[in-house]
């Protein structure tokens, strides 16, 4: 095996490890917040058809004072001791309704990421509580399977593209080595590559977390035969463009994270870094970069991944990613385009400092001399 197809390999190995660890770690944050991108999640028509019946003032209901006054005006023509008798059989029932209210899960608010205050807000733990009481534990592991049958592939395609497009750039010479507008060109040519071989996977895994159907779960067999049978080979394509978009997303992560590293590095001593090797406060930098930089670039890009998943829901009204956002922004406004972020940024901490510190470790050990030479007398039989 050769120096080169050896880094490739090392590099596809490496990057695979690491997407599958961290997608098996966050996928029940993955299912929340791809509910909550949703315009038909469970969670918001949960709160929109019951918001107005759980006002409180005092401990009392708003909809028990207006039935009270309502009871009271009708009661006029009877006697006092039925009306008294009426009243209380009357409090008896709204206060066993009240205890039956309360003891709902407080899914009656949507966390809309902390940017709306229409609703009362829920925290993500009552999301996937709410999840397991509807619709079962197994629920919150939706999508799991394309997850990672394309997790592994599409970081492994990822990071090669990354590697061999940086030392591409380097080897030539027109860009200054290692610059910062390497690392930008870098991954937009990885994540291009990769969203285009990929994007299938992903529409299958999106309509998969989005199937609320507590009385059986959606087959990748079954999911995949009814996007053909609706929308054809095309179907499986659809939201690419905002997944073209989102480009913009990993360029931000990776600039951010190499000059981090960079900075972790020149503060290591070059001798122990030559002789010493890499040690486990290495390793913890570098989970902090890669969280660090993940999360700014969340933020900034985050509204094409709720275009994306409007594109993939089953039957809507969003034809393109443009005319997608148009749309968000005006029935929604700004909360909407940013809905579900909240969990996108406690899913992706872990998600991206167990991926970026995975990715670092496997490609040290594999690059370590005595992987060198077992890989070359492996490649020798």
């Amino acid at each position: 095996m050769s120096q080169r197809d050896r880094e490739s390999f090392i590099h596809l190995f490496a990057g695979g490890i690491a997407g599958t660890a961290g997608a098996v770690v966050t996928c029940p944050l993955e299912v929340v917040k791809t509910r909550l991108q949703s315009s038909s999640s469970s969670f918001i028509h949960a709160a929109a058809s019951t918001r107005h019946a759980l006002v409180a003032d005092g401990g009392k209901l708003t909809d028990h004072h207006h039935h009270v006054r309502h009871v009271s005006a009708i009661n006029n023509a009877v006697s006092a001791s039925d009306r008294h008798h009426n009243t209380n059989r009357h409090q008896a029932r709204v206060c066993a309704s009240s205890i039956l209210t309360r003891r709902r899960p407080s899914i009656l608010a949507i966390p809309q990421c902390g940017l709306s205050t229409s609703v009362q807000s829920i925290s993500i733990w009552q999301c996937l509580k709410h999840i397991v009481q509807t619709e079962g534990s197994r629920a919150l592991f939706k999508g799991l399977g394309p997850n990672i049958v394309g997790v592994a592939p599409s970081r492994a395609i990822y990071f090669c593209a990354y590697s061999k497009t940086k030392n591409a750039l380097n080897t030539v010479g027109i860009i200054p080595a290692n610059s910062p507008l390497v690392h930008i060109l870098s991954a937009s040519c990885a994540g291009f590559v990769s969203s285009t071989a990929t994007n299938p996977i992903w529409f299958i895994k999106t309509r998969m977390q989005l199937d609320s159907n507590a009385n059986g779960r959606m087959s990748v067999g079954e999911c995949v035969r009814r996007i053909y049978e609706s929308q054809g080979v095309r179907g499986f394509y659809k939201g690419i463009t905002a997944s073209y978009v989102g480009i913009s997303e990993t360029v931000i992560h990776f600039v951010i994270y190499e000059a981090l590293k960079k900075k972790l590095l020149r503060q290591t001593s070059p001798a122990a870094g030559d002789e010493g090797g890499k040690t486990s406060r290495d390793f913890l930098e570098f989970m902090a970069a890669g969280a660090t930089s993940k999360t700014i670039a969340s933020v900034v890009a985050y509204p094409h991944e709720v275009a994306r998943t409007r594109l993939r829901e089953e039957g809507n009204k969003y034809r393109n990613f443009w005319q997608t956002m148009l749309t968000v922004w005006k029935e929604e406004g700004k909360a909407g385009l940013y809905r579900g972020l909240g969990t996108q940024l406690v899913r992706q901490i872990p998600n991206t400092a167990i991926m970026m510190a995975t990715y670092e470790a496997v490609v040290y050990v594999l690059t370590s001399p005595a992987s060198a030479s077992l890989l070359a007398t492996g490649a020798g039989n």
